[in-house]
């Protein structure tokens, strides 16, 4: 019994170090970090603690591996006399005991086949080695110094002269563009560094805002594709490429009154012009027509 006590120390242990690491990201950034570098020292300090949540799980991976698996079904031990309880609102608890038994078997035999399809996959989501030994950090596309913006904001802005982009700064240092694409629509873009968060595209009649959306189902339309396009553009390591190919895949929908679909050949489908722009090749197609 000593290995399984072990066992379930080493859950406890990664329990609370991954709370701690869950903790740690909703209070964000606190005082006691103080005001010089405060976002390194608060990555660093998260660093670490994924650091201990990865030699914890290496423990218990280790006190799993030293588990016997037993040879046939478990022992109910004396558990099996409550089939023989009279009393009405016991007698369910025997089928509740064995449905439990069968519950940990299956996670117990799925944990198994995860940790195998994870052995396999040497991808990684992070771009921090947690075992390597601390250093500088690398800047983000969250922290980006305001110039930078304005900069990349700027030869974006002379790139197309069809496409007006207007920079505000109404929350802090992080940028909000105001778009114009011709007489065809408008958006407000919110960024956070150089990282787009949130898109809102709306018609000339209408007020621009970012919190309630267009009253028009094609602008409605438009932005649920612009948000899949900020999320496929996306990149920690060329946030200026990830910002110029989505304003560029932004820029082709100055023809989204004017141009057919590329698969139906038509206008309108369902009431409605083509909405989805090709990520690659910038062609229209309608939401059902879409490759």
């Amino acid at each position: 019994m000593e290995p399984f006590y072990t066992a379930l120390n080493a859950v406890k242990v990664l329990r609370s170090s991954v709370g701690h690491v869950f903790d740690t990201l909703g209070n964000g950034v606190r005082a006691d970090h103080g005001e010089e570098n405060k976002d390194n020292k608060f990555l660093l300090e998260l660093q670490e603690l994924l650091s201990t949540v990865n030699v914890n799980l290496r423990e218990l991976d280790q006190a799993v591996n030293s588990l016997t698996p037993p040879p046939g079904p478990f022992n109910l031990g004396n558990s099996t006399y409550l089939t023989q309880e009279c009393t009405l609102e016991r007698q369910a608890l025997y089928a509740d005991l064995v449905k439990s038994y069968k519950w940990t078997d299956k996670v117990h035999e799925y944990g198994n086949l995860a940790v195998t399809l994870f052995s396999q996959n040497s991808l990684k989501r992070s771009y921090i080695n947690s075992s390597s030994k601390r250093r500088r950090m690398q800047t983000s596309s969250h922290n980006v110094p305001p110039q930078t913006v304005d900069q990349v904001i700027g030869n974006i802005d002379r790139q197309f002269s069809d496409m007006s982009v207007t920079i505000q700064r109404p929350y802090a240092t992080n940028a909000v563009l105001q778009i114009t694409l011709g007489r065809i629509l408008k958006a407000m873009a919110a960024f956070k560094g150089l990282m787009i968060e949130w898109v809102v595209v709306k018609g000339h009649g209408e007020t621009l805002d970012l919190w309630t959306e267009s009253r028009h189902k094609v602008f409605r339309k438009v932005t649920e594709n612009a948000h899949a396009a900020m999320l496929h553009f996306y990149s920690p390591t060329m946030p200026e490429l990830a910002v110029r190919s989505f304003m560029t895949w932004f820029h082709s929908y100055n023809t989204l009154f004017s141009d057919p679909c590329k698969r139906c050949g038509n206008h309108l489908h369902s009431a409605l012009p083509p909405t989805w722009r090709d990520f690659r090749t910038l062609e229209p197609f309608h939401e059902e027509c879409k490759p």
